[in-house]
């Protein structure tokens, strides 16, 4: 009687125990899975490959615009040199303007041009090469959110436009072809919109847009004297140069001084006459009184 009685209560202690030890083990993985991300906890993370950061990388849409300031010899010859280096490197000219050199001044120039962004730091390498370089700048401006947001517009109405001209083939009524029509009007209005503003970006991101200034020595920037040599000489420059505008002063006022010369030693002149015709009067007067 004993062993018929122990031998079903062990068989249920044995069920009780497995049941606990299951229950434990699930709510152990589901809290481990709950702090970790579903990772168990001792397992390591995942780390991110060196290939996918840079595939990261790759994916981001950047605008990069900029300026570049060089002092030349010859601005217009060295802008035809840098037309010629950004065509080769695949890029055209989007602007291009020249002041004829006058006397002493050789001149400047200023090109706008279009570099295909894959090549903009052998480019801009090539361009600093045609003379001295006095300052860069570049700015750049990551448009990789605004291009995303613009693709999944232009899907989602790509998506409603194909929806609208399937509608519009079952369309049973005059008013619903109407109205299909209206709404299919206006929205490919707004995707031909996205689409143009996506094609901007793009070409922004694919081409960086660089304004090229070349100057002449006359119009580089004056270096500061850091010496007593490099000081003795700014000095005699300034002399110079303070003769030399004193001297052009002294040719564009001298005209104006001329003619109020002039009259007045004819002033002068008529004054003195006056008085030396007086001073004989005088005599004669005296001479005829005496006799």
């Amino acid at each position: 009687m004993r062993r018929r009685l122990l031998l079903p209560a062990t068989i249920l202690l044995t069920l009780a125990a497995l049941t606990g030890c299951s229950a434990d083990a699930r709510g152990g993985f589901s809290e481990a899975s709950y702090d970790s991300g579903g990772a168990a906890p001792n397992e390591a993370m995942p780390e991110v490959s060196e290939d996918r950061l840079v595939e990261q990388a790759d994916d981001r849409q950047v605008i990069v615009t900029g300026d570049l300031w060089l002092t030349v010899e010859d601005p217009r010859d060295a802008a035809d040199e840098a037309a010629d280096i950004v065509e080769r490197a695949g890029g055209h000219v989007d602007n291009r303007s020249e002041t004829a050199p006058r006397d002493d001044d050789p001149g400047r120039a200023e090109l706008t041009v279009r570099i295909p962004s894959a090549k903009l730091s052998g480019t801009l390498n090539d361009l600093e090469e045609l003379g001295e370089v006095e300052e860069t700048r570049t700015y750049r401006q990551d448009v990789t959110s605004v291009a995303k947001d613009l693709d999944a517009r232009i899907t989602a109405l790509e998506a409603s436009v194909d929806r609208l001209l399937a509608l519009m083939v079952d369309a049973d009524t005059t008013s619903d072809l109407i109205t299909i029509e209206s709404t299919l009007s206006e929205r490919q209005s707004d995707l031909e919109s996205l689409q143009s503003q996506r094609r901007s970006i793009a070409d922004q991101v694919d081409y960086s847009t660089i304004t090229v200034h070349l100057g002449s020595e006359a119009d580089a920037p004056v270096d500061e004297p850091d010496t007593f040599w490099t000081g003795l000489v700014a000095g005699w420059e300034a002399l110079v140069g303070f003769v030399s505008f004193l001297l052009v002063a002294l040719g564009v006022i001298l005209p104006w001084l001329i003619v109020p010369a002039i009259a007045l030693l004819l002033t002068l002149a008529l004054l003195r006459r006056r008085r030396r015709q007086r001073a004989a009067a005088s005599v004669t007067g005296e001479g005829d009184r005496t006799a």
